[in-house]
C-alpha cells in the first residue's frame, strides 16, 4: 500500500500558500490507519521506553494507539488552558500562526525515556515546544515520530538534539 495516496492533499487551507495534509483521509481507510499504526508499533516495540508522548491533537490518535500496543502510558500535550493539573507550558510558532503548548508537572519523572509522536513535522514549532516541555521534566527523549514530514520547510533544524523518525515526506507541492 502506498500510504502517500491516503492522505488528501487541500490547497490554500488553513490560509493561501499552504498546502495542507489531512490525515483524517488516511485515519478513514482502516487499511492505511493499520499500516500506520503498525509501522510505529514495529519501530519501537523493541526499544527501553517508558512513555509515549502525544501532541495535541491528531498526534494523540497515533500516540495512544503505540501507547496501548506497547502496554505504556501516555502523556498527553495540549494546547494552553486544556489540562486541569499544575502545568509547565512553552510558547511556540507554526507555519500559519503562533500557540502555547502545556503538560502536567508530574508527567513524566527524571531519566524515563520518551518517544514523542505527532502527525506531522512542518516548521517545527510545535514539536519544538513539546521537545523543550519534555526536557525540562528531565526524560530523555528517544526520538520524535511523524507520520509526515514536509522537508522544504526544515522543521527538523528545530530539534536538533532528537532523532527523527517520519514515515512519509511530501516535498513542494
Amino acid at each position: 500500500m502506498n500510504l502517500k495516496e491516503s492522505v488528501r492533499s487541500i490547497h490554500g487551507w488553513p490560509i493561501e500558500g499552504v498546502i495542507f495534509r489531512d490525515l483524517t483521509t488516511l485515519m478513514l481507510d482502516p487499511d492505511a490507519f493499520k499500516e500506520s499504526c503498525d509501522i510505529l508499533y514495529e519501530r519501537y516495540k523493541d526499544r527501553d521506553l517508558d512513555k509515549i508522548v502525544a501532541i495535541d491533537a491528531r498526534g494523540f490518535v497515533f500516540g495512544a494507539v503505540l501507547a496501548y500496543k506497547m502496554g505504556l502510558g501516555l502523556i498527553p500535550v495540549r494546547k494552553k488552558g486544556k489540562l486541569p493539573g499544575e502545568t509547565i507550558e512553552e510558547s511556540y510558532d507554526l507555519e500559519y500562526g503562533s500557540g502555547t503548548l502545556e503538560i502536567h508537572k508530574d508527567a513524566i519523572s527524571k531519566g524515563e525515556k520518551v518517544v514523542i509522536v505527532d502527525d506531522l513535522i512542518a516548521t517545527g514549532g510545535t514539536v519544538g515546544a513539546t521537545v523543550r516541555l519534555v526536557e525540562k521534566l528531565g526524560a530523555d527523549i528517544i526520538e520524535c515520530a511523524f507520520l509526515i514530514e514536509l522537508p522544504d520547510l526544515k522543521g527538523r533544524e528545530k530539534i536538533k538534539s532528537c532523532e527523527v523518525f517520519a514515515i512519509m515526506a511530501f516535498e513542494g507541492d
